[in-house]
């Protein structure tokens, strides 16, 4: 995931919390899959389980695998299936002004870039959105920058060194250590066995 070139879904709303990203009624299933179809669903479909047309991602026009939404997204419940949904649902990359920081970590842990900008920046975001939908993003995870290449504009994120290790050689934790499988015999054989 070392650099994404993408069109973008926007939700600009704040204070999206872990239940409007998956409603706890969906949480029976513990494995990852599945759980994109009930993404926002009680704002995708209505009572009768129609799709509600007015919803961006009802709305052809919207596709992208970046997902910018207003400040304070993932807040509320710590669940982890809201990261499940968002990655089952094909989104990469989330961008907002604020996240909470047991979502921003789930995020992480399930392969999704949670990207903090200024509220200004997300505003004038949103903005460019509106007048073109089909605008494309750049993040470029290696030097941290995230760019709306067509209008010249950038800023730099912020994001964990280890994560971002992990993130750009498609690690979990354990596939991490494994990594360092060479690094710890090496320890092993100079300061254990050596005495």
């Amino acid at each position: 995931m070392n650099k994404i070139k993408s069109t973008t879904v926007p939700i600009p709303l704040d204070n999206i919390d872990t239940d409007q990203i998956i409603p706890a009624r969906f949480l029976k299933a513990t494995n990852r899959e599945g759980f994109g179809e009930n993404l926002f669903r009680d704002w995708r479909y209505d009572k009768e389980d129609k799709p509600v047309k007015d919803f961006v991602l009802n709305h052809s026009t919207y596709q992208g695998e970046v997902l910018v939404a207003g400040k304070n997204f993932g807040c509320g419940s710590s669940r982890e299936h809201a990261a499940w949904a968002l990655a089952d649902y094909g989104f990469k990359v989330v961008i907002s002004s604020f996240f909470a920081d047991i979502f921003k970590s789930n995020a992480l842990n399930n392969f999704i870039l949670p990207i903090q900008v200024s509220d200004q920046f997300l505003s004038y975001l949103f903005k460019a959105i509106e007048k073109n939908p089909k605008l494309e993003v750049s993040v470029d995870l290696e030097t941290q920058i995230f760019s709306i290449p067509d209008l010249g504009m950038s800023t730099n994120f912020e994001i964990n060194s280890y994560k971002k290790e992990c993130l750009m050689n498609g690690y979990d934790d354990i596939d991490y250590l494994i990594a360092l499988n060479k690094e710890v015999k090496t320890f092993e054989e100079t300061h254990i066995y050596a005495s």
